[in-house]
């Protein structure tokens, strides 16, 4: 009898992530060129990071003070940028810089960058880095078919959440993909609490006044990242709870659910400005943060 197609599938994917694990464990013992190569990666992954959460965060604060913006997610962000003078270009730098960030994210995944081990939690960990890796590859693709005028007809959140309601199981996965983004939340929050960025950065190279500024933005930042991430996570647990694909929520449909809130203006305004605060907190990585392979 012949193996079932979903069994080859599987083996032929265990094999590749193998053979992606082998392959980038040798780069610690790999030429000092290689390192530094590495590093650039890493740094314009943040860089452009950054530069997609500052244009959410800035087109959010100009909503919440009715000058004319809009709560955008994410795509949107990119969308807004190539609609800029020489957006061409800046799509074209975005789109690598988004994905040197995912093939840094796949690099902290399989060769442990953070040095976290194999444990429970740490593994779970390398797991969000994976996905990590596989959301940004996808906002590079969406920058490439921007480039080529295909991306008009992206689906939204609660598209895709129907799309995977439609599958055996998948009102489950989305509830758990909504528990997922609001352990995430909680995490962020968490790590605004504990300080624990502090232990990725080369604090020897800042000054005081960089280190006390960075900290403000980075707590800040981490904390409204947190909120959002949890009003996602929350809005995907009842989209499956009621299987009303609908109640499904991006980055975007959080923040509009901020603004429709008593004093909405005002939480929507701190948490735009958090956003900003984020974009810095990546600009900071890419600088400071250790990002040796």
């Amino acid at each position: 009898m012949s193996p079932h197609p979903i069994g080859r599938g599987f083996r032929s994917f265990l094999t590749v992530l193998a053979s992606l694990f082998n392959a980038a464990r040798d780069l610690k013992s790999r030429s000092p060129l290689i390192r530094r190569l590495v590093r650039v990666i890493a740094r314009c992954g943040y860089v452009a990071k950054g530069v997609v959460f500052l244009i959410v965060g800035v087109l959010a604060s100009l909503a919440a003070t009715g000058l004319g913006g809009n709560n955008v997610g994410t795509k949107e962000a990119i969308t807004h940028l190539a609609s800029q003078p020489y957006g061409g270009l800046m799509l074209t730098l975005l789109g690598l810089g988004l994905l040197a960030y995912a093939v840094w994210r796949l690099l902290q995944a399989l060769i442990d960058t953070e040095d976290l081990g194999y444990g429970v939690r740490a593994l779970a960990a390398r797991l969000g880095f994976l996905i990590s890796g596989g959301i940004y590859v996808s906002l590079a693709l969406y920058s490439y078919n921007l480039l080529r005028n295909v991306a008009a007809g992206d689906s939204s959140p609660s598209d895709r959440t129907a799309e995977l309601m439609s599958h055996p199981g998948g009102v489950y996965l989305v509830f758990a993909v909504g528990v997922v983004f609001a352990g995430v939340g909680l995490r962020q929050m968490w790590r605004a609490i504990k300080r624990s960025y502090l232990d990725n950065w080369h604090m020897i190279e800042m000054s005081a006044t960089q280190r006390r500024l960075a900290e403000a933005a980075t707590r800040w930042g981490l904390s409204a990242r947190g909120v959002v991430f949890m009003i996602i996570g929350g809005f995907l647990c009842v989209a499956a709870v009621s299987t009303d694909p609908s109640e499904a929520q991006g980055l975007g449909g959080a923040l509009n659910v901020l603004a429709r809130q008593p004093f909405g203006p005002w939480l929507l305004g701190a948490v735009s400005l958090g956003l900003i605060a984020y974009a810095i907190y990546c600009f900071v990585n890419a600088r400071f943060r250790d990002v040796s392979p």
